[in-house]
């Protein structure tokens, strides 16, 4: 049997809950365990600031992490660099300060007031200003896929058909339907998030670790070992439900 590895889901700003899910793992895994965090650290929830320098802390005191990019993460970046607001993967007109994908909650957690409305060219002045150098570095170097030999790591997923080392970044964290309705054997099991669910689950060749922490539900980690996994709980490792379809919500972000 491989040594353990563990993954987290979509943060989404909830400082709280990965608190909350780390000390999990440390129970099971101890304080030197691996742990993939599928991205997503900003957006919609309350603290994205927070989590963010939670994990450049974390990276600078050489935590066994790996911190891959999630679609929302991108968004603030394209906003520092290039003050761009949309996504061709989204519906047009819809943009990232809109509530539904929540660049407004992260930009109040720097300290910044942005809405749809807002012109963008003070929002970004004061965004440039109020986000750290560190936060943009470490959101700028956040790596789009980790490959072990059981398992393959990315935040949406990953292209079927197409082998691993030529997945590009945006199906690596934006693709859905043509991903979740895929039912072939990728040769590792892909876990990953992006596409929220009312509760973790297991789809066969994929595991699917967004529960909807950016809706306010509880954030979710597992524990691998080769290509066997379970949910961490209080109560110790529980089973990843089993699905034959996934329970699509189908959010745009």
């Amino acid at each position: 049997m491989s040594d353990p590895i563990y993954a987290i889901g979509d943060v989404h700003g909830r400082l709280d809950e990965l608190q909350r899910v780390l000390a999990l793992i440390e129970t099971d895994g101890g304080p030197d365990a691996q742990v993939v965090l599928l991205g997503d650290y900003i957006d919609r929830g309350p603290d994205s600031r927070g989590v963010v320098q939670f994990l450049v802390d974390a990276q600078r005191a050489g935590r066994n992490w790996i911190t891959l990019k999630g679609n929302h993460d991108r968004y603030l970046t394209r906003f520092l660099d290039d003050m761009a607001v949309s996504d061709p993967a989204v519906p047009a007109g819809l943009t990232w300060f809109n509530p539904r994908l929540g660049g407004d909650k992260t930009m109040a957690s720097y300290g910044v007031d942005a809405s749809e409305t807002s012109p963008l060219e003070p929002v970004l002045d004061a965004a440039r200003n109020a986000v750290p150098q560190a936060h943009r570095d470490f959101l700028a170097d956040l790596p789009v896929i980790h490959v072990t030999d059981d398992l393959v790591f990315a935040h949406a997923g990953i292209r079927p058909g197409v082998p691993l080392d030529q997945q590009v970044e945006d199906d690596l964290i934006w693709i859905r339907r043509d991903f979740i309705d895929d039912r072939t054997d990728h040769g590792r099991l892909v876990v990953h998030g992006h596409t929220s669910v009312d509760w973790p689950e297991h789809a066969g060749n994929r595991v699917n670790l967004d529960g909807g922490a950016g809706f306010f539900r509880p954030l979710h980690a597992a524990v691998f070992e080769g290509r066997q996994g379970w949910l961490l709980s209080e109560r110790g490792r529980q089973e990843i439900p089993k699905v034959p379809t996934a329970r699509r919500r189908w959010p745009f972000g």
